[in-house]
């Protein structure tokens, strides 16, 4: 799991079909100092969040996977959480 800030939304033209009609969201991930660190990733969003606020985002691809019922998505993060 990893902290991050949400920097908005990702909108595309062509996703693959596991990912229709799922929020992706372009977020950065934070360092133990709580700033930005490395290159911004893409995180598949079921909860409402936005720009700004700050997520526990996970790798887990077991979890995505079901949470997609999808065993072939491309994608790596999701959103486990909302910090408050």
């Amino acid at each position: 799991m990893q902290l991050a800030i949400v920097q908005g939304r990702a909108t595309t033209t062509v996703r693959h079909k596991s990912l229709a009609g799922v929020k992706l969201l372009v977020c950065s991930l934070l360092d133990v100092a709580g700033k930005p660190s490395g290159d911004p990733v893409l995180a598949v969003d079921r909860l409402g969040a936005g720009a700004g606020d700050k997520v526990i985002l996970t790798s887990d691809g077991l979890g995505l996977r079901d949470l997609l019922k999808d065993n072939n998505s491309p994608a790596r993060w999701w959103t486990m959480g909302i910090v408050d």
